[in-house]
C-alpha cells in the first residue's frame, strides 16, 4: 500500500454514516472489518447476530437507508458481509433502536402479539426486515410479497407461520398509529447525509489496509493505475466472503458504488444501459420492463438482501461459471463498456469470459456498464434455473433460450447456458440444430444430442454430470412445450407458485 504521502486524494481517511439517527465518524479502523464485526465488537450493538458470515441466514439483517432526492429509502442488508465503508453518507438502523421509550415498533409488537419468536436468535433480523416492509408498503401486501421480503431470513424453530401472521398485523391501523420518528425526523437527517454525500473521494484506512471510493469512472480509472492490484468491491455479496470465511486480507479496496457513471439506469432507442455497480433491485425493473420473461430469475437469485447489495457487474466481473445473470445476458446478445485510464472500448460479452474465473478485462480496465439490446419483434425469451432449494440457492444449471419464429420456423436463435462448463457461453451446435428448422419433435431431438456436444459438464455436490446434462436437455423440450403451446407456460407458472 502506497505511503499516505502518496495518497491521490487530500482528505483525511475518515467515513461517516448515521447510526440510529445519529453522526458517526470512524478513523483508523482497519476497512476489511466488516459492519456486522463493527457493530458488535467495537460499539457492542449485539442485537445483529452472526448465523452464517455468508449472507444466508438473515440474522444479521439491519436497515440501510439511502438519499432518493429529498427523502430516504431503507433496504433491508447483510450486515455480515457488509465492508464497513460501503455505509459512508447512508442511515444505519439496526434492532437497538426501533424502540421509542416503552413503545415496541410495530414490527416488534406483532412478532410479540404473533409468538413469532422462539429461541430468539433469528428474530432481530426478522423484525428488520419486517421494518423495510413496513416502510415499502401503504397496505397490508399479499403472502407472495410477504414471502418475498423474508425470504433472506431463516427460522428452525416457528415454521414461519407466526412470522407470517406478525408481517400481516404489523398493518394493523392501530399499531401503524404509533409516532413514527422515522417520519418525523426524516428532514433532519436528510440534511445530515447531503453535507456527508459531498463529491469527492471517501477514505478508510487502518491495520495496514485501505479503502477508496471514488466518485467517477475517470477518478476510479485513476486509483487503478495507482493501486494496480487493489480489488473492486461493490455490493461484497462474494468478495467479503474472502474476509468472513477465508479470514484472508485485502490490503486495498476501490469501493464502486460511489462512481456516477456506474450506479445509474438509462435507455436509448437500441439498448438498456445498466450501470455496473447498479444493485439487481435498482436494474430489476428495467430489465423486465423489456423482458418479462426474466422476472422469475431475478426473483431467485439470492435473498432480498442479497438482492440489494448485489450487483451486474460483480456477477459477470466475478467470472463463475454458476453466476444467474450471464446466461440470460449472453442469450440476448449483451455488451460490456469497459473502460481504463487511456480507453473505453466495448465487448461482447462472449468474449469476455476466457476460462475458469479468467476475463478478456486488461491491466487497469474495468466494467463501467451492461448494454442489453432491446427485444426485436418476433423474440421469444425463456430462461430456466435449476436448483435443489427453489428459492435463495445456486444453479446446477441455467438455461437462457431467445428465438425468433417465421410460421413456426426458427429463424434467429440464441442459447446459452451456465454451470455447464467452466465458463458461461452459448450452445453453439445447439443453436445450429434449431435454426431453419420448426419447433417439432425432431428438431428438438437434434438440438438436445447436439447439446451433449457443447458441453461436458463436471460433478460436483451440487449435481453429477449426467444429471447437468440430462436436465439442461430437457429444458429444451420445456421450451418447445412453452412455445407451442402458452397454456403450458401458464400451467408451469401456477404449479412453481404452488
Amino acid at each position: 500500500m502506497p505511503e499516505p504521502a502518496q495518497r491521490l486524494t487530500q482528505t483525511e481517511p475518515m467515513i461517516e454514516f448515521l447510526l440510529n439517527g445519529e453522526p458517526l465518524r470512524i478513523t483508523d479502523e482497519d476497512p476489511n472489518c466488516t459492519l456486522l464485526d463493527f457493530l458488535r465488537d467495537r460499539l457492542h450493538h449485539t442485537g445483529s447476530k452472526e448465523g452464517c458470515a455468508s449472507g444466508d441466514c438473515g440474522a444479521c439483517t439491519a436497515a440501510l437507508g439511502e438519499l432518493d432526492g429529498e427523502t430516504i429509502h431503507y433496504k433491508s442488508i447483510n450486515t455480515c458481509i457488509t465492508p464497513l465503508g460501503n455505509v459512508h453518507g447512508k442511515h444505519l438502523v439496526t434492532v437497538e433502536e426501533l424502540k421509542q421509550g416503552q413503545q415496541l415498533h410495530p414490527a416488534q409488537q406483532a412478532m410479540v402479539d404473533c409468538h413469532g419468536s422462539q429461541c430468539g436468535f433469528c428474530t432481530p433480523g426478522f423484525v428488520m426486515s419486517l421494518f423495510v416492509l413496513g416502510r415499502d408498503e401503504i397496505s397490508a401486501p399479499d403472502r407472495h410479497r410477504i414471502e418475498e421480503s423474508l425470504g433472506g431470513n431463516l427460522c428452525r424453530c416457528t415454521g414461519y407461520r407466526p412470522i407470517i401472521e406478525a408481517a400481516v398485523q404489523m398493518f394493523d391501523p392501530a399499531l401503524q398509529a404509533e409516532r413514527d420518528p422515522f417520519t418525523e425526523r426524516e428532514a433532519e437527517w436528510v440534511k445530515v447525509l447531503q453535507s456527508m454525500n459531498r463529491d469527492q473521494d471517501v477514505e478508510l484506512s487502518g491495520g495496514g489496509h485501505h479503502y477508496v471510493a471514488p466518485a467517477t469512472s475517470a477518478r476510479l480509472a485513476q486509483l487503478l493505475q495507482h493501486y494496480p492490484a487493489a480489488r473492486l468491491v461493490a455490493g461484497g455479496t462474494d468478495l467479503a466472503l474472502e474476509l468472513t470465511q477465508q479470514l484472508c486480507s485485502i490490503d486495498t479496496l476501490i469501493y464502486t458504488g460511489r462512481v456516477r457513471e456506474m450506479i445509474g439506469v438509462s435507455e436509448t432507442d437500441t439498448h438498456l444501459i445498466i450501470g455496473a455497480a447498479a444493485s439487481y433491485n435498482q436494474f430489476g425493473p428495467a430489465l423486465t420492463a423489456l423482458y418479462p420473461e426474466c422476472r422469475e430469475l431475478l426473483e431467485r437469485l439470492g435473498s432480498r438482501q442479497i438482492r440489494n447489495q448485489g450487483t451486474l457487474g460483480g456477477n459477470i466481473g466475478n467470472a463463475s461459471p454458476i453466476g444467474d445473470m450471464p446466461p440470460l445476458l449472453l442469450a440476448l446478445g449483451a455488451s460490456l463498456r469497459l473502460r481504463g485510464a487511456e480507453r473505453v472500448r466495448e465487448l461482447p460479452l462472449e468474449q469476455f469470459f476466457l476460462g475458469y474465473k479468467r476475463t478478456a478485462l486488461q491491466a487497469g480496465e474495468f466494467i463501467e456498464a451492461i448494454l442489453v439490446p432491446r427485444p426485436a419483434p418476433g423474440d421469444s425469451l425463456r430462461v430456466y434455473k435449476i436448483s435443489k432449494r427453489f428459492e435463495d440457492d445456486i444453479s446446477s444449471s441455467c438455461g437462457a433460450f431467445l428465438l425468433s419464429l417465421d410460421q413456426q420456423i426458427v429463424t434467429r436463435v440464441r442459447v446459452a447456458f451456465g454451470g455447464m462448463d467452466a465458463i458461461p457461453r452459448r450452445a453453439l451446435e445447439c443453436e445450429q440444430a434449431l435454426l431453419g428448422k420448426p419447433l417439432d419433435d425432431v428438431a428438438i431431438a437434434a438440438a438436445m444430442a447436439a447439446l451433449a456436444r457443447d458441453f461436458t459438464p463436471i460433478s460436483d455436490f451440487r449435481a453429477s454430470s449426467d444429471y447437468r446434462l440430462q436436465v439442461s436437455q430437457n429444458l429444451l423440450k420445456r421450451l418447445q412445450l412453452e412455445l407451442n403451446s402458452p397454456s403450458a407456460t401458464l400451467l408451469s407458472r401456477v404449479n412453481q407458485h404452488a
